[in-house]
This record gives structure tokens, sequence and C-alpha cells, in this order.
């Protein structure tokens, strides 16, 4: 149903039946999701993500169905829940509760919990019982508090709990490439953080600063990142120590123009032609050109592994895992030779393709990648069959 067709319903409607209208959704939403739950379920029972090359369902669902990892994880966790609370189960596919009721109902079913429960001579249906009763009457927020008061209930006198358990952080990309930064930290963690930021804010008080204090914790945050990558003692990723990279053609790095969108970075977000030059300005600029007069793609017979200008190459080239629905970022993956080199294939450009760990195994366990003229990458099982992602999804019929 488009749009305009909802406005149409909606404005031929009191408000008290708006208002049921909503209500109705809500619940077939809550029963469509305890659907999807239950086939993600009967998927992982039979591994079914393995015909497509993946591990888990909780892989397949980012790359084949477009879902946030995190919306993934959830979807698989409470498949696993409604195995174990039929009750809940029950009041989930009536559509009385919600996905994310059976998510904070997953709390109390770890290992340790449950084992806990069991020695304190609490079954599991009395569990279930009490939990569902506290989702269909109670507001969400007081069924959090039920499940809260019950772990802690669980274990009055128990050890000090980690406090690293309950660290979180949330890294949301929008379209523009900027980040909406989420999180949680324990007292201890957020006395170093707030610490850091600090020394920050507080070294850059010029006069006239008009700047919040939200803007001035951001800078810091900032700051510290720049100088934790100068610093040059950060983990090195692949061989290759952590930094920013922009690419941009050369022509629009010396063109004074704004050049809007024309740099990509590392992580895929885009920058103008202007943003590029100001980064430049303090940066190493080399040229990676595809072609004879750059780096030296070609190495050889002598070298089976590839070097930094090569792996730079690859890395600009595909971007990630080229496994079809695998959304692997660079730093994870290995270069692949296409015609492996002990078969007489090249250390070169043409014969790489990026590969996270478990798809490279794959590939050579007769799974296969391959790049198409067009630059796409296409993937086939063991079989022959290829391995395609989900269409786009479809507005439904009105």
């Amino acid at each position: 149903m488009c749009s305009s067709s909802v406005t149409v319903e909606a404005d031929g409607l009191s408000d008290g039946e708006l208002l049921d209208a909503i209500a109705a959704a809500v619940a077939a939403r809550n029963r469509e999701d305890a659907r999807l739950a239950r086939l993600v379920r009967a998927a992982e029972h039979r591994q079914a993500a393995e015909h497509d090359g993946l591990k888990s369902m909780r892989s397949w669902l980012p790359g084949h169905c477009r879902l946030p990892a995190t919306a993934a994880a959830r979807v698989v966790s409470n498949g696993r829940v409604l195995d174990h609370l039929p009750a809940l189960a029950e009041a989930h596919d009536a559509g009385l509760v919600g996905a994310e009721h059976v998510a904070v109902a997953a709390t109390a079913l770890t290992p340790e919990r449950l084992a806990a429960a069991a020695e304190r001579g609490v079954e599991l249906a009395e569990i279930d019982a009490v939990l569902t009763g506290a989702a269909i009457e109670q507001r969400y927020a007081d069924f959090v508090t039920v499940v809260r008061h019950y772990l802690t209930r669980l274990d009055p006198d128990g050890p000090e709990p980690d406090p690293t358990e309950g660290r979180r952080l949330t890294l949301a990309k929008h379209a523009d490439g900027s980040l909406s930064v989420r999180g949680e930290l324990d007292a201890v963690g957020g006395e170093k953080l707030q610490a850091a930021l600090e020394s920050f804010v507080q070294a850059d008080r010029p006069a006239g600063d008009g700047r919040s204090r939200a803007q001035r914790l951001g800078d810091a945050l900032v700051q510290l990142c720049d100088t934790a990558l100068a610093a040059g003692s950060l983990p090195t990723l692949r061989t290759v120590k952590p930094h920013v990279a922009v690419v941009i053609d050369l022509a629009d790095l010396a063109d004074p123009a704004t050049g809007p969108d024309a740099g990509r970075m590392g992580f895929g977000a885009t920058i103008s032609a202007a943003r590029a030059r100001w980064l430049a300005c303090d940066s190493t600029v080399s040229r990676v050109v595809f072609g004879p007069d750059g780096a030296p793609l070609d190495l050889g017979r002598e070298h089976r592994l590839a070097d930094r200008h090569l792996r730079r190459a690859v890395e600009l080239r595909d971007g990630g895992c080229v496994f079809t629905g695998c959304g692997a970022p660079t730093w994870w993956a290995e270069v692949h030779h296409l015609v492996h080199w002990l078969d007489g294939g090249e250390t070169t450009l043409a014969n790489s393709a990026l590969l996270c760990e478990r798809h490279h195994t794959q590939v050579h366990h007769g799974f296969r990648v391959e790049r198409q003229p067009d630059g796409r990458w296409r993937t086939w099982r063991p079989d022959g069959t290829e391995i395609r992602t989900a269409p786009p999804l479809r507005q439904p019929a009105a």
C-alpha cells in the first residue's frame, strides 16, 4: 500500500477509529516479527545459511535482507528465546507482546542465569509464566524493571559483576558519511574517557570561543583520534597501520573548485575535493594508478604475497569482501589469488580479490568468485549455482 493510500485511509477515520487502526497495526507487526523469528530459528536448525556460503543467519540477514547487524542479531536471539519460553512465544504469535519484550526476556536465559535459577529451584516454566504475564499486562518500561528485579534477586550476594560487560558503542553511519555515536561505559571506563577528552577541551579554549559544550567535546574526541593515529602506536591491520585514507582523482585534487562528492574515504564516506585538499595539507599523498605508470602492481612470479601497494589497490577497487552477501570490511579481508599462485597465477591486481577469512576458505573449497567486465563480482556454489542477493524490496500491491 503506498503512502497516499494510507493517507486516504486515515482521512476517512474518526480519531477513535484511527487509534484502533494503529493498535491493530502494532499487533500485526508483532505477529510478523514472531513469524520471522521462528523462520530464522528453523533456518538455524537446518544450517540453511551454508547454502549461500555463510556461517550463520546472523551474517546472512544483513547481506541478503539488508538488515542492520544489530537487528539481525536480535531476530536470531529472539528465535532462540521462543524455543525456550512457549508461553511468551504464544503471546508473541498472538501479537500481544513485541520483539522488544522478547529481546529483554533473553537476558534471563543465559546459561549462567538458567543454572542459577535451577540451583534455587526455579523452573523454566515458572520464569516463562511470570515474564509473559508481566509483558502482557504492564508497560514496557515496567516489564524491563520486572526482568531486572528478577535478575538481581537471582544472585543478590554473588560476586561483583564484570563492569566491562556493560560497555557498548554504536556507530550509525548516515547517507552523507557522518556518524551518530551512542554508547554506554562503566564508571571506570567513563572516567578514563572523560579524563582524556577534558584534557583537550581545557587545552583548546581560545578567547571568544562560541562553541557549545557538546561541540567542544566532539572536537576533543576527533583530536584524541588524531593524536592516536599520528603516534603510530596503534595495532596494525593486515600489515597496514591505521590511517585516514581518501581516494580522489588527480584532476579534482588540483582543481580549486569545491567539487562535491569527489573524494571517497576508507569507510565509504564521500567528501568534497576542497575537504580532500584540506586533509592533503598534512598528509602523505600517494599516487595509485591502475596502469603502467603507477604503483608496482605487477610483482611477477617471485612474489607470492601482495605487498602494501597491491593490497592498497585491491582495497580501493573492492571496498571489502567480494563474496556475494558478505559485508566484511577491508581490514578483515585477505588478498586472494583468483588463479592460485602454485598454478601459475601472478600476484597482480587483475588476479586478486579481497575475501574475508571465512570466504577465502570457502573459495578454496569449491566456491568461486569472478569479476565481470563491468566491475561487479559474482559468486558460485560448488554445484555451479550462483549465489544471488534478494532483489530490492518491492512495495506490496495497493
